[in-house]
């Protein structure tokens, strides 16, 4: 947000953005960053529909339209609807944030056929399907795409392997589509690393993960979408980049 003597422009302001996932945690900060800027916002849920729609008013309570839309993203026909009836109900798509994903603990003996499609299919596909039908919508006017990855993308984690293979492709899939999408239109992923830990989290253990961050602190989601935000305003130059949200613990 800017200001011109006394009065604010929020940068965003006339643009439509599709949050996936965007109902809780990460995403709602999302959400609630792009309305902030002026953005009218979709959200994009699975199963939080109550949340979803308390999200959507409080998007409301800002001045900006909202729609709740459910989908189930893994089903990339979901993915294409998702898309079309954004809009369908706010009228054109100029930014999507592909932040929908499944976070399970999924040690290598244990990791069933059904939990590795399901994490990819979340994960990975539905970024992929979302960001096909986007393109499509977007035309020659063109817009963003913001992929929400993670430091496990790049750190590996014993007991997560599929989902940081998913988030690696994500990363892929950034750099990908960047290419692909050129000049028109942009894409760029933010990689958080420790920002919102599980509700009953022991406080010695948040302890330890703070003192292994050169920050010396985990973050917050509104960290997140402020880096969501400045892709969604930055010159087009800048496409298929990695912002990683994380104290500095990728630098270690």
């Amino acid at each position: 947000m800017t200001s011109h003597g006394s009065r604010q422009v929020k940068e965003l302001a006339g643009k439509i953005a599709l949050v996936t996932g965007g109902a809780v945690r990460v995403g709602r900060a999302i959400a609630l960053g792009l309305a902030r800027q002026g953005a009218d916002v979709a959200i994009g849920y699975h199963r939080s529909a109550a949340a979803a729609r308390a999200t959507a008013d409080d998007l409301r309570a800002l001045g900006v339209r909202a729609a709740a839309l459910r989908a189930d993203i893994a089903r990339p026909a979901e993915a294409r609807r998702l898309v079309s009836e954004t809009v369908r109900r706010l009228g054109r798509l100029d930014i999507l944030v592909n932040n929908a994903a499944v976070f399970v603990r999924t040690p290598l003996a244990e990791t069933t056929p059904a939990q590795w499609e399901h994490l990819m299919g979340v994960n990975l596909g539905g970024a992929f399907f979302c960001s096909q039908a986007a393109a499509r919508a977007m035309g020659r006017r063109g817009g963003r795409i913001i992929n929400i990855a993670d430091v496990g993308a790049v750190r590996a984690w014993p007991a997560y392997i599929p989902y940081g293979v998913s988030k690696a492709g994500l990363v892929m899939l950034t750099r990908g589509l960047a290419a692909a999408l050129a000049p028109r239109i942009q894409v760029n992923a933010v990689g958080p690393g420790v920002v919102l830990l599980p509700e009953g989290f022991p406080k010695a253990s948040r302890e330890r993960l703070s003192a292994r961050i050169p920050m010396g602190r985990h973050g917050d989601p509104d960290d997140v979408a402020a880096a969501v935000c400045f892709f969604a305003t930055c010159p087009d130059y800048v496409t298929g980049q990695i912002l990683f949200v994380d104290g500095g613990a990728t630098a270690m």
